[in-house]
């Protein structure tokens, strides 16, 4: 797929370096490095919503949330070089709708953190730090998520054009950055005073879920309808199958988290009907949830038989995953039913193996210089998955 981008221009200084000459290491670095970050921070997060308490391991999640936090500032950092000197490269990143996509992934690692940041990082940071910064985390996350859910399909519109057999899953993470949103703006509403504004706060994450969720409802159909008429996607696009499950367990999350604090926030009778609601619809969808996961992991099988090698597409295993196993502890929770339980617990050990391989991957690639700085498909990796 061709990259649209404009013609670099050349730098006109006296003595001045040509674009691209400074930091090149930089100059491929996409969007998609976000993934890594959320990859590593929904872990604690997941880990902490298990219904099962192991001495020792809140802890770990402390550690892992550390990571995700130094994480985070590295591919800021990064992409801040990258926009600087780089804007070439970085305009060619949005007009191109194989790349333009993973720009949602930089508010999803935002919320991660933040709300990484008030479950487990309060334990360093104390509860009136973790929640200065989960409340600026989620203020930015929400904007940018809103920015990026107008911004990318309007580019998708008018100047990417991309064909029926261009939909790939990819397509969804514009459009789930205000699921998790809905789904991390919870944990926040107890801390604001009683009236108008937890009321607000509750009802805008309702908003936010239902405007992700019929997004997401408009852009399954194509992705379901371009595997059934043009067959698997190339290769190195395999893993990224996982990230349906992306709204699945992350709507799944957020009912149950609004369902929780909805006492505090509206009076009955709606307390009681968001909490049944939270089973009604959090039930059949993680149900479609496992039978994804199921034809995703065969034709993950049948890429890996083909020769499928790590790429950064590979940490689509891991937030997707993360977020069944928040949906699932949650229908535990709402349920009573141990078998929620033992699901959750089941899917965190995925998860877990999921993040060690990718980071192990992503550490490697970095080492070695090895690893592509960009999501992109080459036609020769298209024509090999055929």
């Amino acid at each position: 797929m061709a990259v649209l981008a404009p013609p670099a221009r050349p730098d006109r200084s006296v003595g001045g370096p040509p674009p691209g000459a400074r930091l090149p290491a930089l100059r491929h670095l996409g969007p998609n490095w976000y993934a890594a970050v959320m990859g590593t921070a929904i872990v604690p997060a997941a880990g902490a919503a298990l219904p099962l308490e192991v001495p020792g391991l809140r802890a770990v999640w402390v550690a892992v949330w550390a990571l995700s936090v130094i994480a985070l500032a590295a591919v800021l950092t990064a992409r801040a070089g990258h926009w600087l000197h780089h804007r070439d490269q970085a305009r060619a990143h949005l007009l191109d709708p194989a790349v333009a996509p993973f720009h949602g992934c930089l508010a999803m690692a935002l919320l991660a953190v933040g709300g990484g940041t008030l479950t487990v990082g309060r334990d360093v940071l104390g509860e009136r730090a973790a929640l200065a910064v989960d409340a600026v985390l989620f203020g930015a996350g929400t904007l940018l998520g809103l920015v990026i859910v107008v911004g990318i399909p309007y580019l998708m519109v008018v100047r990417h054009r991309p064909a029926a057999a261009d939909a790939s899953p990819v397509w969804l993470l514009p459009v789930v950055t205000p699921m998790v949103s809905a789904a991390v703006g919870p944990a926040l509403v107890p801390y604001l005073p009683a009236g108008q504004g937890r009321t607000a706060l509750l009802l805008g994450c309702y908003a936010l879920f239902g405007l992700s969720l019929l997004a997401t409802l408009m852009m399954l159909p194509l992705v379901f309808a371009r595997l059934v008429t043009h067959g698997p996607l190339p290769l190195a696009l395999t893993p990224a199958l996982c990230l349906v499950l992306g709204p699945l367990g992350q709507s799944t999350t957020a009912v149950g988290r609004l369902a929780d604090v909805a006492p505090s926030a509206v009076g009955a009778p709606y307390a009681g009907a968001l909490a049944a609601f939270a089973v009604v619809y959090g039930v059949p969808v993680m149900g479609f949830a496992l039978l994804w996961l199921a034809l995703a992991a065969a034709l993950v099988v049948r890429g890996a038989r083909r020769g499928m090698r790590f790429s950064m597409t590979w940490w689509a295993f891991t937030f997707p995953v993360g977020t069944c196993v928040t949906g699932a502890a949650g229908l535990a929770r709402h349920t009573g039913l141990a078998a929620f339980s033992w699901l959750a617990v089941g899917l965190f050990a995925l998860l877990v193996t999921a993040w060690a391989v990718a980071g192990w991957g992503t550490v490697r690639g970095l080492l070695t210089g090895t690893l592509p700085g960009t999501p992109r498909v080459t036609a020769p990796e298209a024509a090999h998955a055929a």
